[in-house]
């Protein structure tokens, strides 16, 4: 994924052992002896999380630590702030962005691997907000993360809804725990948010909050590397298969559904 340019053989040579060392000198390289570097966001439930003994863990950080030990490279995960991302992602700090990655509206812009999982963009609000409709939502603040998915279809598809919320947009915060703290507070009315993290929260907090039964949008997660990087997103599309195919993702599917995380919306097989 990196792409190191030197102006005589040696330093280039030079160069990409300094990146190997780092990051297994680019998913263009042999798929073997290298280190994926995951970036994802550590307060993104149950994809990628901080476990109660303080790892790193999540659905998505386990996908990728089991395609790791099926092709030799080693892994590891990188926290990442999620706004920052591309930053990361183009300087080689991180090899792929895996973590409820949606695909539409990115295609031109990373190496995706076939996506794997159904998700939706929906709104949460307290169970006694008397809040039950998209249509309820006019005047009402509504929170959602930066740079996140849920903000890009209200900026989008849902813009003429956006228009209606109190100051006529979306209000953005870092993560969605902090995101759902502000509503269970009262500070805000709403949150926007992946339908995986929606259900996240209410089984952590059963009868605070509530879901609208109209969803924003529908989409697919899949993994992100960047351009140029398509024989690595190849490579883990066929892993992923393998996986699906003996019965690893079924199993965690299962340690994750207590997370609201459904097998049913697994996809690539």
């Amino acid at each position: 994924m990196k792409k190191k340019i030197a102006a005589v053989a040696a330093c280039a040579l030079a160069a990409c052992m300094a990146v190997f060392a780092l990051v297994g000198c680019s998913g263009s390289n042999s798929s073997n002896s290298k280190t994926l570097v995951v970036g994802f966001d550590s307060a993104y439930p149950p994809y990628g999380f901080i476990a109660d003994d303080g790892s790193y863990t999540g659905f998505d950080l386990d996908l990728a630590k089991e395609v790791c030990n099926r092709n030799g490279w080693e892994f590891k995960a990188e926290p990442i702030d999620w706004n920052a991302k591309d930053a990361l992602l183009g300087s080689g700090a991180i090899n792929c962005i895996w973590n409820g990655f949606t695909v539409e509206g990115r295609e031109g812009n990373y190496a995706f691997s076939d996506s794997y999982m159904l998700n939706e963009q929906v709104v949460v609000v307290r169970a006694d907000s008397g809040i039950k409709s998209l249509s309820d939502l006019s005047g009402k603040t509504v929170l959602t993360q930066v740079d996140s998915a849920a903000l890009d279809v209200l900026e989008g598809d849902q813009a003429s809804l956006a228009a209606t919320f109190k100051d006529g947009a979306p209000q953005t915060i870092g993560d969605y725990n902090n995101a759902f703290l502000q509503l269970e507070s009262g500070a805000v009315d709403a949150v926007a948010c992946d339908l995986s993290i929606a259900q996240y929260q209410m089984a952590a907090k059963d009868g605070v909050y509530t879901q609208l039964s109209e969803s924003l949008s529908s989409e697919h997660y899949a993994v992100g590397f960047a351009v140029g990087d398509e024989e690595t997103a190849a490579k883990v599309t066929a892993t992923l298969k393998e996986m699906y195919a003996d019965g690893t993702i079924q199993s965690l599917c299962e340690k994750y559904a207590e997370y609201g995380l459904d097998y049913s919306n697994w996809i690539l097989k």
